[in-house]
């Protein structure tokens, strides 16, 4: 397993290295050609000192990835306007509201080195300046600014390692990077991935530190032999990480995946399908169910599967259960009617949320069904994804069973059956399709009120594509090829046998033929 996963994250290295630099690059050249003028003018200036830092000092407090994520629905409503305005769409997933947020990100070190380089000078250097006869803008540039160059470059340095950490958390808003070794390994329990993607990472910062330091150090010496090592050394690790993504096939279609196994084992199967079909496509994973269908809706991603209950309750905001057939029949219409989107069909099984329990512990408390949890729940912890607590199945559960847990806890999906094995959850928001349930010798809790709708997996391609008939042809076997057996399979040789999503998809591939 771990030779297959070492090779499995080598194959995919240049091109995760690739966007990860690319990006990192970016956000520092324009955060330096921002910060730069701004500290030399809040260094003229008091006036203007203070606000600049207070908001670079600002934008640093909020956590990366939520500053990567609140740039998602504020380019979406950009976009909207520019649409309706001038009729171009501006891209709001992938690079650039990563691009956007590690920019803010690398300003304030910046910021603060090159006002205290240019405001720390001697006195009597600037007069000196003066005396020989230089105006103003002289100084700044004959005197001022090499003096400040090295603190000025210690300020780069920080910044450079602070993107290129913080770029891994770029993921979840659709950009490639080396975080897609971490969040999918996290997932998948693939620690190789999960190493991988920390040392690559850690590797990139450590080399681009050590080259910019020997530039600082060059700038102090007064040294142009060694500014130019490390530049030309700088222009060599960009240009061996970005040589790989130069021959790339331009993207046709992208799919996208939410954040779990599943996902990401459909992901690659409709990619293998599109790749015999000889349509490139890439591939977004570690989306939230909101943003992918947003995506999807905008035209950020093309094709990707969700499933029935979620697009019913999250986004057509129904709370009525008029049964599968026209749930099904409805939800198609509403997504072609309001978007565009073309729902190609179920895929023939269900993922449904289901509250699981031990089945020793349901015996022993004599619970079988969510009426029967109620009475117990006071004094029982629950545990969920991500996003179930904050979803209106939930409430919709709560209320009708009444419902109130003593504790409720966020786990990400792997480490929640952990969770619940170990004690530290009685109860979990499990997914009925996941093969974990019947391994961990599992109890689903019967639904009597039928609170939860159900969660047929839909194929669903966006407007764009949604009459291509090369793309409706790949991508029409899947419909009702896949049961709940072999999905219930396929996620369990990624969880408990810690196969690649890659290799689970031809599994299921060779099944459907």
């Amino acid at each position: 397993m771990n030779g297959g996963s070492f090779a499995a994250a080598w194959a995919v290295l240049p091109e995760y290295l690739g966007q990860h630099v690319l990006l990192s690059l970016s956000a520092i050249l324009l955060g330096t050609a921002i910060s730069l003028p701004l500290g030399i003018a809040a260094a003229r200036s008091r006036m203007l000192r203070e606000p600049v830092l207070s908001i670079a000092n600002i934008v640093q407090t909020i956590p990366g990835l939520a500053l990567l994520a609140l740039f998602y629905p504020i380019l979406l409503a950009l976009s909207s306007i520019a649409v309706r305005a001038f009729g171009f769409r501006i891209p709001a997933l992938g690079f650039l509201p990563a691009l956007l947020a590690l920019t803010l990100y690398s300003m304030l070190p910046i910021l603060r080195n090159t006002i205290a380089g240019l405001t720390g000078l001697d006195p009597t250097v600037k007069t000196a300046a003066r005396a020989v006869g230089m105006t103003s803008w002289q100084s700044l540039w004959i005197v001022e600014l090499p003096l400040a160059a090295p603190l000025i470059m210690a300020g780069i340095r920080i910044a450079a390692v602070w993107v290129i950490g913080t770029a891994t958390l770029s993921t979840p808003v659709g950009q490639t990077s080396l975080g897609n070794y971490i969040f999918t390994g996290l997932q998948t329990e693939n620690w190789v991935f999960v190493l991988f993607g920390c040392v690559a990472a850690a590797a990139l910062a450590l080399a681009i530190d050590l080259l910019l330091a020997l530039a600082e150090n060059g700038f102090a010496l007064r040294s142009k032999s060694r500014v130019l090592t490390a530049a030309a050394g700088v222009l060599l690790v960009i240009l061996a990480s970005l040589y790989p993504l130069a021959g790339a096939a331009q993207q046709q279609v992208t799919i996208g995946a939410k954040n779990f196994d599943e996902q990401y084992t459909l992901s690659a199967l409709i990619a293998d399908r599109l790749a015999q079909a000889g349509i490139p496509a890439s591939r977004r994973s570690d989306l939230g169910s909101t943003i992918i269908f947003r995506a999807l809706a905008a035209g950020d991603i093309d094709v990707y599967v969700d499933y029935s209950g979620t697009i019913w309750a999250n986004q057509m905001h129904r709370s009525d259960s008029p049964g599968r057939a026209e749930l099904l029949r409805q939800t198609a219409q509403w997504l072609a009617a309001k978007y565009g989107i073309r729902d190609l069909g179920p895929l023939g099984f269900e993922n449904a949320y289901v509250l699981a329990m031990r089945s020793d512990r349901a015996k022993a408390l004599g619970i079988r069904t969510l009426a029967d949890l109620a009475l117990d729940a006071p004094r029982l912890k629950i545990g969920g994804d991500y996003e179930f607590f904050s979803r209106p199945e939930w409430a919709k559960v709560v209320k009708a069973y009444g419902l109130h847990f003593g504790a409720q806890q966020t786990y990400q999906p792997t480490f929640m059956y952990r969770a619940l094995q170990d004690g530290d959850a009685d109860a979990i928001a499990a997914f009925s399709s996941d093969g974990r349930i019947a391994e961990y010798h599992l109890a689903l809790l019967a639904d009597p009120k039928s609170a939860l709708p159900p969660y047929d997996a839909i194929l669903l391609v966006s407007r764009k594509h949604a009459h291509d008939a090369k793309l409706i042809a790949a991508l029409q076997p899947l419909i009702g090829r896949l049961d709940l057996s072999s999905m219930q399979r396929a996620n369990l040789m990624v969880d408990r046998d810690k196969r690649t999503p890659e290799e689970v998809a031809k599994w299921l591939a060779t099944k459907m033929r």
